[in-house]
């Protein structure tokens, strides 16, 4: 005998297949009558009891919420690829709000009170919709606690993270010290770094790894060589400039990002200094213009879309109410392209 649907149910109470739904899971108030109709014909189509009460244990809809702070921004498309990839494999349906704050405050990220009215309302907008759980994601790496109430919902943040919930990151301190391995292999020991902003969580992070490979490689510790960007192309230029004024300059310069190396290079071409000929430079970020440079520049790309499968899945185990598990933090990876010059071909060919 065939077992009773919820669209049998739907056809004898003259209903859709959602407000049987509503009715069973009890996520949205059904009119009287109508509800009902809905137990009456649940009652004379035999239902099972144990089908109802699975559908009011499980309570959910299946829909996770994802807020972007601005999906124009160069890391959100990939992260959500990365949500949207595991969603896919589970069954799993995406809601995004997009609060474009680049476009709203510009680069005013410090002062919350700002922005905060757009970040509860995509929350409650989100909430009314009924979904499962949320995932936060920034512009950039910064402390968010206290910035949302999601009312007891999951959440995972990435690019962003706060006191009391769980967020998936990349480690930009063992970056940060891989870019310097790879500089120390092909030959460069006096090396400078244009930071981002100190205010930033992925600056001081990137220092760190850059003061062990140091430390470790035994390299040649400069004050001169450490100079303090702000992200911005021109930061790079003029930061680029005091470095190639130095009595003895470096051979390669580490960039925290790859929007400066643009600066570097536009130095570097007014001094005349040929690049990797004389100088080397590393970016941080592979964002797409890197590979269109001239030359391309060798940076250190982010795994983006992996941090966002795992902000997924770590997500839809606390749905589930399954431990979540340790997951390994996502590693950026090395992009070899034509900015860095091998000096140990030089002692070779001399």
């Amino acid at each position: 005998m065939r077992k009773t649907s919820i669209k049998d149910i739907a056809l004898k109470a003259n209903v859709s297949i959602a407000t049987v739904s509503y009715v069973l899971n009890g996520t949205r108030n059904v009119r009287p009558e109508t509800h009902r109709r809905v137990t009456e014909a649940i009652e004379e189509l035999n239902y099972k009891p144990n089908d109802i009460a699975k559908s009011l244990k499980r309570n959910r809809t299946n829909t996770i919420g994802v807020i972007a702070e601005d999906i124009t921004v160069f890391n959100a498309p990939e992260i959500i690829d990365g949500i949207n990839d595991y969603g896919d494999r589970h069954d799993l349906q995406i809601l995004l709000v997009n609060l474009r704050l680049d476009k709203r405050i510009g680069r005013n990220f410090g002062d919350t009170e700002v922005y905060r009215k757009y970040a509860e309302n995509a929350v409650s907008e989100l909430l009314r919709k009924q979904v499962d759980g949320i995932i936060y994601i920034g512009v950039h790496t910064r402390d968010l606690t206290g910035l949302i109430d999601v009312e007891g919902k999951p959440i995972v943040y990435t690019y962003g993270y706060t006191q009391d919930n769980l967020s998936i990151q990349f480690n930009d301190e063992q970056a940060s010290y891989e870019a310097m391995a790879y500089l120390v292999s092909k030959g460069h020991r006096r090396i400078a770094i244009i930071s981002g902003l100190m205010d930033s969580i992925p600056s001081r992070h990137r220092l760190k790894g850059y003061y062990r490979a140091v430390t470790e490689f035994e390299l040649p510790f400069d004050p001169m060589l450490i100079k303090m960007g702000d992200w911005e192309r021109e930061s790079g230029y003029r930061l680029t400039g005091e470095l190639l004024e130095l009595p003895e300059p470096p051979t390669a310069i580490l960039s925290m990002n790859d929007v400066m190396v643009v600066g570097v290079l536009q130095m570097a071409g007014e001094r005349g200094v040929s690049i990797p000929g004389e100088l080397s430079v590393i970016g941080f970020d592979n964002r797409e213009f890197s590979d269109y440079l001239q030359p391309s520049i060798t940076t250190m790309g982010l795994p983006l879309h992996e941090m966002g499968f795992q902000a997924m899945e770590s997500l839809y185990q606390m749905i589930k109410g399954d431990p979540v598990q340790q997951l390994k933090m996502p590693e950026c990876q090395l992009i070899e392209r034509g900015s860095v010059k091998d000096l140990h071909s030089d002692v070779k060919h001399s």
